[in-house]
């Protein structure tokens, strides 16, 4: 049996800790029930928080990705929270530029981000 990353609603916004590193099946599992929250909840709102992971492959890059996309088509922003240094490092040298992913260094300043639409948008 897969893992289960758990969704958390504060207000309209929907908050993913990650807490461990990611198995294909748990990031699936991930993405069909963040969209399933999304709708459920009515969500414009949606923070991924990687502070845990300390390491990051094109897979986790991907995965963030695919899952700020899947978020926009049903109405919500994604801002990914604390990411550390060396992981933002590994992205960019991985070529990965994480279009429409807009980030933010810690919970506070990515609820912050959703809570101002100018900010929101991805750079």
């Amino acid at each position: 049996m897969s893992e289960r990353i758990p969704i958390l609603r504060i207000g309209d916004v929907l908050l993913v800790s990650v807490q461990s590193d990611l198995e294909d099946q748990t990031v699936l599992n991930l993405q069909e029930d963040l969209a399933d929250q999304i709708v459920a909840r009515s969500a414009g709102g949606v923070v991924i928080d990687i502070s845990a992971l300390e390491i990051v492959d094109s897979f986790v890059g991907r995965m963030l990705a695919t899952m700020a996309a899947i978020s926009r088509m049903l109405d919500a922003r994604t801002v990914v929270v604390g990411m550390r240094p060396a992981v933002a490092i590994t992205l960019v040298e991985l070529g990965l530029s994480l279009g429409g992913v807009s980030t933010a260094l810690d919970l506070e300043k990515g609820l912050a981000k959703l809570r101002r639409p100018s900010d929101a948008a991805p750079r």
